[in-house]
């Protein structure tokens, strides 16, 4: 977990206000915003989507209360929900957990936003050196054989597990397998690999992700041993560790996933969510003030594949020159991009197409007289300060 002491914040509370502020820059609400739907019953009386789930990790324990709100909630209008809130650590330690949702986005965008975000949350604290270390598990469809592969090479090492572990390796191979990584079981290091078994699909759906993290300038390495429930996750498992300067000890401070067969279950239909948990020591206060979001005078629109792996280093750089603005990188269409801007009345509207994106520019656009300029993202920070483009209009509060 990230330790107060060393960062720039006097407290847990002053931290948390300072991640939740980012997490509202890219679009995140809390999750006390989020509407309720009425809860139409199809379950049998006392049915629970949320029994027989097998957790793997302590992680996992949390996931059923955000999936169940979330799913009261309803789909909104603009097709994904973006929302964060804090709560205890689930392992029981005395620390909090700030935990982003991305629900909504089938795409590897949704990965790419929360890891992107949750980095820019890390490098505001001061934790210069950070390593994101990602694995994918496959669908649930396409990781049978992996989950039978696990099985039968732990039972080729039954005799050196702990006797407590054993009868979990027979109904829960993976689970068991995630208990023997925790305890530094020196078999671990020989088990099958997730990522062997995915399909073309699934491949290409990985490399996505890393292609947004690598426009992103984000390194990463692949790790094999970053597992979890498959009740839980399919696809993308995900963790962050920060390296301490003095002693050179790596500690995992957030870890996420894809919960795509957990928040089924509560959506009771095929529903796509992913999430990142920042975990950080209590130290001194630890609640923060939910603000109110501020009126933004820009939305930034896309066109195209390209464009839109290049936006999400655009959005950090005007996030760091303090120019706030809308988005909607989930939508592929500029049609639909175009709809919210105007149900959003900004008066200004950036336009990244393919060749901006290859060129490295972007469109202004004047919704007023449809009047337009490119200018490069480089100078496009102090572009829009000269002219106070978006930098007048109420900030977040």
């Amino acid at each position: 977990m990230i330790r107060i002491k060393g960062t720039p914040y006097q407290n847990t509370a002053a931290f948390l206000s300072a991640a939740s502020h980012i997490a509202e820059y890219y679009g995140f609400e809390h999750f006390d915003r989020l509407p309720r739907e009425p809860q139409r019953r199809t379950l049998p009386p006392g049915a629970r989507p949320d029994a027989d789930i097998n957790f793997a990790r302590r992680d996992e324990k949390h996931l059923p209360s955000a999936a169940r709100r979330i799913a009261a909630a309803g789909m909104p209008p603009q097709g994904a929900t973006l929302a964060w809130r804090t709560l205890p650590l689930p392992s029981g330690a005395s620390g909090v957990s700030l935990e982003l949702h991305a629900v909504g986005i089938d795409s590897a965008i949704a990965e790419a936003l929360l890891i992107i975000t949750a980095d820019a949350i890390l490098k505001h604290a001061n934790i210069s050196e950070r390593i994101l270390s990602i694995n994918n598990i496959g669908s649930a469809e396409s990781s049978g054989r992996y989950v039978r592969d696990v099985g039968g090479y732990l039972r080729k090492h039954i005799e050196s597990i702990s006797a407590s572990l054993r009868p979990r390796v027979a109904v829960d191979p993976l689970g068991a397998l995630v208990q023997l990584i925790e305890r530094g079981h020196p078999a671990v290091s020989r088990a099958p690999q997730a990522m062997e078994y995915l399909t073309e699909d699934e491949r290409r759906r990985f490399w996505d992700l890393l292609e947004y993290l690598e426009i992103s300038g984000l390194p990463y390495e692949l790790n094999g041993q970053i597992l979890g429930s498959r009740d839980c996750w399919a696809h993308t498992l995900y963790e962050i560790g920060a390296v301490d300067p003095e002693t050179g000890a790596r500690a995992t401070v957030a870890f996420g996933g894809r919960y795509d067969p957990l928040m089924s279950r509560f959506a009771r239909k095929p529903y796509a969510a992913t999430m990142i948990a920042i975990h950080a020591e209590a130290r001194g206060a630890t609640s923060v003030k939910v603000r109110t979001p501020g009126v933004r005078a820009m939305y930034f629109a896309h066109l195209g594949l390209e464009a839109r792996r290049r936006i999400l280093p655009a959005l950090e750089r005007l996030r760091e020159a303090g120019i706030p603005i809308y988005h909607g990188l989930w939508n592929e269409r500029i049609g639909e991009q175009m709809t919210a801007a105007r149900a959003l009345a900004t008066p200004y509207i950036l336009i990244m197409g393919h060749k901006e994106a290859i060129e490295g520019n972007v469109l202004v656009r004047e919704v007023a007289t449809n009047s337009q300029e490119a200018v490069s993202l480089e100078d496009l920070p102090s572009y829009l300060k000269q002219r106070r483009l978006g930098i007048s209009q109420t900030a977040d509060k």
